[in-house]
């Protein structure tokens, strides 16, 4: 069942943002908010009768923001700016993150800042109403001057060229067929309109925002997968005492020992080597996960922040903002456009994700070698059975790329433009990046939750929390226990896409 659909013109949280992107909301245009635009239009198309220059509108793009352009030609200039800038190379954005960017856009057009006419925004909005997925390749852009490359290519659609296709469907087919069989008429662009659809850091809050919203539930099953590994070694919650962590309160630091300790309680497996324990202290990858793992969420939580402050922003340029008298405007040209914070933000996001991938494989590491407390790599014929010691080969591979994906990208910029644009911010290549690394850490976590749940019924008769044994059986129900050995991959896949949608919260 969908739910209301999202007015356009305010900010998303999110959630929002993720459930438009997925397909589970439609979106709705204000009458508030075209009453807006409209005005803010018209104002704009008397400053143009005036015959005033500005930058994009009636003058060329970048360093060509010089050249005047003549009154006859303001149409096509705008036409010739999408095409020239539709550029963009490799695979194609996947459907929700096609969605995303237009949704990015459109939310922000229909906050009248931008100047076009409210055409614009009723026909992305339908776009994304009726599933038109455009075809954006997914590499091009250097996050400054906005993401013109994928964003050109989203407006390619628009104007009836390019590729599309309807959400469910196979083959990627000419935009003006697409468009046609869905009763949508392609848009004529006028003065400002081409400039306004590909300015703007709708790419990079599209992948990187979705891919932090994956994120998020990414990090709920870790902290699940921890305990579950603990309870699997025998391990003690003795770290996860708040008296420790009220000695070094990180918000996220005290909120995971706190969720561990929860997660943990009652167990009889832990009330039956109480006594006849004699280990001081568990490893650092059971015992220091509060200090890690919550340090992990606070970066992520900052990331958040970061991008749901871009998603309730104007990006693009120039600005039509309010001159403060009698109605009247002001066309502003400043950077908006810069994707500089949702750069650093992907990028810290996409290191602490990788220490989240890297923990798990050091706890994988743990139940597969542990031979005291589990079966060697928990085969119930080991020998015969290898069990999981490739399953943790897999890990360790992921966890290596993601050492090299967490180079960050905002660290280099290259001057382009003929150096007007002389310092970018690879925002977009860093949310590119951490979409995979998301994904390679959904995998490390699901490996680790079908070990550890593995180690958990060794223990049987014995139970762990009630917590820790309704994730086990829902574990099971997408991935039974091994009977001996078996094909991991399919279920590394569907446990992994289990983490990533949210299904062990």
């Amino acid at each position: 069942m969908l739910k209301k659909s999202f007015n356009l013109g305010t900010a998303p949280r999110i959630e929002d943002f993720a459930e438009v992107s997925y397909g589970y909301r439609k979106v709705a245009v204000p009458p508030r908010a075209l009453k807006l635009v409209a005005a803010r239009r018209r104002r704009l198309e008397a400053l143009l009768a005036g015959d005033r220059v500005m930058y994009g509108i009636n003058t060329g793009f970048g360093e060509l923001a010089s050249q005047r352009v003549s009154a006859e030609n303001l149409k096509a200039l705008q036409v010739n700016l999408i095409r020239s800038h539709a550029c963009g190379v490799g695979e194609p954005l996947e459907d929700a993150e096609a969605v995303g960017l237009m949704f990015a856009r459109v939310n922000e057009l229909a906050m009248g800042n931008s100047g076009v006419r409210p055409v614009i925004i009723k026909k992305l909005a339908e776009f994304i109403n009726k599933g038109i997925i455009p075809f954006i390749p997914s590499k091009g852009s250097v996050g400054a001057s906005g993401d013109l490359a994928p964003s050109a290519h989203m407006a390619l659609v628009l104007i009836g060229e390019g590729m599309a296709r309807r959400i469910g469907d196979d083959n990627w087919k000419p935009a003006s067929a697409v468009l046609k069989k869905a009763g949508i008429r392609p848009v004529e662009l006028a003065e400002k309109e081409g400039l306004a659809l590909i300015n703007g850091t709708q790419a990079m809050k599209a992948v990187g925002g979705l891919a932090l919203f994956e994120a998020m539930n990414l990090f709920s099953s870790s902290v699940m997968a921890g305990a579950m590994s603990l309870e699997a070694l025998k391990g003690t919650p003795g770290a996860f005492d708040r008296r420790i962590h009220a000695l070094k309160p990180h918000p996220g630091q005290v909120e995971v020992a706190a969720k561990l300790e929860a997660l943990l309680k009652g167990s009889k497996i832990r009330a039956s080597h109480r006594s006849a324990d004699k280990r001081v202290q568990d490893p650092y990858s059971l015992r220091c996960m509060p200090q890690v793992l919550g340090a992990v969420q606070d970066t992520l939580e900052h990331a958040l922040a970061v991008f749901e402050t871009e998603l309730a922003s104007v990006t693009d340029n120039p600005l039509v903002v309010s001159s403060g008298a009698g109605g009247g405007i002001d066309v502003v040209s400043g950077g908006n456009f810069h994707g500089q914070a949702v750069a650093f933000a992907a990028d810290f996001a996409a290191i602490a994700v990788t220490a989240l991938g890297n923990i798990s494989e050091r706890r994988i590491a743990q139940l597969v070698s542990d031979f005291k407390i589990l079966p060697p790599f928990l085969a119930r014929n080991p020998g015969l059975e290898s069990g999981f010691m490739i399953a943790h080969v897999t890990a360790a591979a992921l966890c290596n790329e993601n050492k090299i994906l967490s180079h960050p990208a905002s660290s280099d910029s290259i001057s382009t433009s003929a150096n007007k644009e002389d310092f970018v911010s690879m925002g977009m290549n860093a949310a590119l990046k951490l979409s995979t690394v998301v994904r390679n850490v959904a995998r490390i976590t699901a490996i680790e939750l079908m070990a550890a749940g593995e180690g958990v019924e060794f223990h049987r008769p014995l139970k762990s929390s009630k917590a820790l044994e309704a994730a086990l059986a829902g574990l099971r129900k997408i991935s039974p226990a091994f009977k001996g050995d078996e094909v991991f991959s399919d279920r590394i896949e569907n446990v992994a896409e289990a983490v990533l949608t949210g299904y062990f919260l």
